[in-house]
């Protein structure tokens, strides 16, 4: 049983050696430090007109979270559709109890008004993206 494995360590080993060799080798290859110029923003060739480090709304974040979860959910239908037919009354009551939570998490965001993209409070100190 273990001579079964050997291509499999030969590999992990090999993939270890050479990221260790890559690593050394950046390392030693990347000691140069430049001035002033090297280190520093550089943006489309121009140099910064404003801070880099804007505060940007947590809003935009909160929405952009809630969609990439709905997206993510909403791609396991997928392929449940493509077994629907061979699956019979079982997947087909499985999948109605994912969409009645899916459908749950997706009016609680929508009352708690996580889909709604505003400005932020006056005086709270941020800005919108």
């Amino acid at each position: 049983m273990p001579r079964q494995y050997l291509p499999v360590l030969v590999c992990i080993a090999l993939a270890f050696g050479l990221g260790t060799v890559l690593l050394a080798l950046s390392w030693f290859a990347g000691r140069q430090t430049g001035g002033e110029a090297k280190r520093s923003t550089y943006e489309s060739g121009l140099p910064l007109l404003d801070r880099s480090r804007k505060r940007l709304s947590v809003i935009f974040f909160l929405v952009a979270l809630d969609f990439v979860v709905f997206d993510v959910e909403a791609a396991f239908l997928y392929p449940w559709a493509l077994v629907a037919r061979d699956g019979g009354w079982p997947l087909f009551w499985a999948i109605g109890v994912f969409l009645a939570f899916l459908l749950a998490g997706f009016a609680y965001v929508w009352r708690k008004g996580g889909l709604e993209v505003r400005p932020p409070a006056a005086g709270s100190g941020t800005s919108t993206p």
